[in-house]
């Protein structure tokens, strides 16, 4: 048996065996198509009882590719993780994990057509023309309305 400790030093601190994880999972990558009701089909092998929730965009009301299943306990949940995580539905391979763990990151994605970088101008000393530098500050607003209105032809 192993020696107690005193109690000023609080209660013993007991190592978790394993991560618990929720009830709740997370399902990525589905296809726009995919129903709850085809995907409930697919989990009930793993809990008769489980509940789905695609999620939608909320103004158009169309599915965003994922969904969040609840299961009876966290047991059948981690299984469902191990049998469905690169399953194959509908021509796409799922991603499946706890619905409160963050996914790996993906490499990130090639910069097709992305701006360049903004160079800054070259002024010359006196600024262009030899007239008096550019001032940022323009005064109030009703004096640029006062100043656009004088352009006008």
């Amino acid at each position: 048996m192993a020696p107690s400790r005193p109690s000023c030093y609080g209660p013993p601190q007991s190592i978790p065996k394993e991560e618990t994880i929720s009830s709740t999972i997370f399902i990525g990558n589905l296809s726009f198509e995919t129903t709850e009701e085809e995907l409930r089909g697919v989990l009930t092998d793993v809990d008769p009882g489980v509940r789905v929730r695609l999620g939608t965009d909320r103004v158009t009301g169309k599915p965003r590719g994922f969904a969040f299943a609840q299961f009876t306990d966290p047991a059948r949940a981690a299984d469902a993780i191990r049998r469905f995580d690169a399953f194959e539905l509908r021509g796409r391979r799922l991603r499946v994990n706890d619905a409160d763990d963050k996914p790996p990151p993906r490499a990130p994605r090639p910069s097709v057509g992305a701006p360049a970088p903004m160079v800054e101008a070259f002024e010359p000393e006196g600024g262009f023309g030899g007239g008096p530098p550019f001032r940022r500050n323009g005064g109030s607003r009703r004096g640029l309305r006062a100043r656009k209105r004088s352009l006008r032809y």
